[in-house]
């Protein structure tokens, strides 16, 4: 199961109580107050792991606790701390406190995995975008004071103790956007996925049917120089996806981190798509969803070269965008395909990086670095 978005309510540990108590032992003249302080209650963690690539192990634990600090004891002995709550989660996962109350979300209604929908009226909280990158979602409480604090000349023996402060807690919206260098966007039965299994080792399933892809897979390709690069594979778009049609648009998120954006065009028309006017639909649907996103740099790959009319379409394809580099191949023979490598090697090289998500609230993450 994939899962790329999710509320949870995090719960740190609360503090541990001061103890009252005195020293009494024999042949000792002086004895006195020597209670103990309370344990510190563990915090929630998040830490970005680049094992992890969606956040299912949430689906099925949206409540995190953090263990409770220990109680103080005698002969001034501190209570055991609470162990810390720490959460693996993938690289490109971004946290926002949720409301509770009125629920929906940032932009439009999405349902939420464990339930119910959450409301964004925020900025994100941290943006974990490397390996071992920490966040403390929720603090955990102080431990309370033993009664050997509260001694003085005039208060000898005093039984005054104070209680542990409670943990943080709160919901929290977890999304994840996959980091990738390059991201493949077309209609469906385009070719993406078996254009990524023959440029990678990744495995997307492949059929002769629409929406195959029911979520994004990511594929290294390999270069010359061990230089390696990750592209990612989203599911077919529509006409409408910026409204919520298809099953691409549960997925565009994912493309805004990708420096470049690689259309593959069913250049023989084999799907009743008029290549030229599928990819005006496809930039249209990507300006649509994003006017920033479609400002990145962007290429054009030729799919299905090996079919009849793919070379009239081509040469159409070529007038209508003379400004973009095209790359046309067949996936399923592998004609042309050293081409794109070729070409994609080239593209990446002169890409600029993407600009990071702007945080208002960057005093509040930790760098576990």
């Amino acid at each position: 199961m994939f899962v790329d978005r999710i509320k949870v309510f995090a719960q740190a540990g609360n503090g541990g109580r001061g103890c009252v108590s005195f020293r009494r032992e024999k042949f000792v003249p002086k004895g006195g107050p020597d209670g103990g302080d309370g344990g510190r209650g563990g915090d929630v963690i998040l830490r970005a792991d680049r094992h992890v690539d969606n956040l299912s192990n949430l689906f099925y634990e949206p409540i995190i606790k953090a263990k409770n600090g220990g109680h103080g004891m005698g002969k001034k002995m501190a209570g055991r701390a609470g162990a810390d709550k720490i959460v693996r989660v993938p690289i490109g996962t971004i946290v926002w406190a949720a409301d509770d109350e009125k629920r929906p979300t940032s932009n439009a209604q999405h349902p939420m995995p464990s339930g119910g929908t959450a409301k964004i009226e925020n900025d994100p909280l941290v943006d974990l975008t490397r390996d071992g990158q920490e966040f403390v979602v929720c603090h955990g409480g102080a431990g309370g004071k033993g009664n050997v604090h509260f001694k003085s000349s005039r208060n000898r023996a005093p039984r005054q103790y104070s209680e542990g402060e409670e943990g943080e807690q709160g919901h929290f919206l977890l999304e994840l956007r996959t980091i990738a260098d390059a991201a493949l966007v077309g209609y469906p039965n385009a070719g993406k996925s078996t254009l990524l299994r023959k440029i990678s080792a990744a495995r997307p399933k492949v059929a002769a049917y629409p929406f195959t892809t029911l979520h994004p897979i990511i594929g290294v390709v390999e270069f010359p120089g061990y230089r390696r690069a990750m592209i990612a594979d989203i599911p077919g778009l529509i006409e409408g996806a910026h409204r919520g049609l298809g099953l691409g648009h549960e997925f565009l998120r994912h493309v805004t981190r990708c420096r470049i954006l690689l259309f593959v065009v069913d250049i023989a028309g084999s799907e009743c798509r008029n290549p030229t006017e599928a990819l005006q639909n496809l930039r249209r649907e990507i300006d649509l969803y994003d006017p920033i996103l479609s400002k990145r740099p962007w290429y054009v790959i030729g799919n299905k070269t090996d079919l009849a009319e793919a070379r009239e379409n081509l040469e159409a394809l070529q007038n209508r965008f003379s400004a973009v580099e095209i790359a046309a191949l067949s996936a399923q023979t592998g004609e042309g395909l050293e081409d794109v490598r070729v070409n994609l090697e080239k593209w990446l090289v002169n890409a600029p990086q993407p600009q990071p998500i702007n945080l208002a609230k960057t005093d509040r993450a930790s760098s576990g670095d």
